[in-house]
């Protein structure tokens, strides 16, 4: 299938954690077809279906930053130095071209590394850290490379999605705009079907891969909804020494993953089984013995406690510029959380 026209955007959109304006307007500008739009002094961005029976709010998280970079310190050659802002392997970063976001212009540039001797033999080579890697803008020195950038501007991997066979993508930014276009889909196809028992309230959430899930812990606080559901990656097990004894099997194209464990509401998780066996969606369960390492974690335990769960799309590569995903299992965990938001009837009970 072709990739959606809103989905090739957003993964083009350049949107590091708190950076996220370009991602977040396209995400907006799409969502205000169907929906009542609004933002945040954050950043989120919430696209809400009016219910239609006085069912549960659901709120339908996906938070739309991704990783990059950020400029720490210019040196006296025009080299320029960097953290991560969020999670990478120094080894994934090495020769990739970068696209600064430089306050008038997009400024181009090549990752390098420092100088090394080759190790002599049997003598082990030294692990890579940021510390030797570099951005190379072309500049003659520290002077010509600040009249390009700035201390604190950042960089995403340069780079268009690449559609593989059988469906599959491959680009960067799939953790997780894809949580995000999910979330903004379910939503469009609830306000297609004339709406759902309650109102269904898609959240672009920001900075997830910074720290404490901050768009998602100031979206729920604000919204109080009743029921609350996170989108996002988990790691793929088809892959050379993929293992399914950690949290299960999560195979690209198997179908979305259902979420189980210790902080998801159990009667959501077999809401969403229902859901998925009714609307003949594929899925598999991931497990959670503790917290999941997304926006559920900030969500489930909000104000007196949300009704939360985790639907998951199995991912290979993540925190790499070449993550991998299926288009069908994006197609299906729309239409699964848009199934689950018609299951929400009024009087339901999420106590345990």
């Amino acid at each position: 299938m072709a990739v959606p026209d809103l989905l090739r955007r957003l993964l083009t959109a350049p949107g590091p954690s708190g950076y996220e304006t370009a991602a977040s307007a396209i995400w907006r500008e799409a969502a205000s077809a169907f929906a009542e739009v609004t933002s945040d002094t954050m950043g989120s961005s919430v696209a809400r279906v009016a219910g239609t029976r006085g069912g549960p709010l659901l709120v339908v998280l996906g938070h739309i930053d991704e990783i990059g970079v950020i400029v720490t310190h210019v040196d006296e050659h025009g080299f320029l130095f960097f953290r991560g802002v969020g999670g990478w392997r120094p080894e994934v970063l090495v020769g990739q071209r970068v696209e600064l976001l430089a306050r008038e212009e997009r400024v181009p540039g090549v990752i390098g590394r420092k100088s090394r001797k080759p190790p002599k033999r049997d003598e082990k080579d030294d692990p890579l850290s940021l510390d030797d890697l570099h951005i190379d803008v072309g500049a003659r020195d520290r002077d010509d490379a600040l009249g390009l950038v700035r201390i604190g501007d950042v960089a995403v991997i340069a780079g268009e999605p690449l559609e593989l066979a059988n469906g599959r993508l491959a680009s960067r930014a799939l953790d997780n705009r894809l949580g995000a276009y999910v979330a903004l889909e379910a939503a469009r196809l609830v306000a297609e079907a004339g709406g759902a028992p309650g109102d269904v309230a898609a959240v672009a959430a920001v900075q997830e891969e910074v720290g404490d899930y901050g768009g998602a812990r100031t979206s729920v606080f604000a919204l109080e909804p009743q029921v609350a559901l996170a989108v996002d990656v988990t790691d793929a097990t088809d892959i050379p020494d993929g293992d399914p004894k950690a949290w299960g099997e999560a195979k690209v194209g198997g179908g979305p993953a259902i979420n189980r464990g210790s902080t998801i509401n159990p009667k959501v998780f077999e809401l969403l089984v229902e859901s998925a066996d009714a609307e003949g969606i594929a899925y598999v369960v991931n497990v959670s013995s503790g917290v999941t390492y997304t926006d559920m974690d900030a969500a489930y335990a909000s104000r007196a406690g949300i009704a939360t769960g985790l639907v998951s799309l199995a991912t290979r590569y993540i925190h790499t510029p070449t993550e991998l995903v299926s288009l069908d299992d994006v197609e299906a965990a729309a239409r699964l959380v848009a199934a689950f938001a018609q299951r929400l009837e009024p009087g339901l009970d999420f106590t345990r």
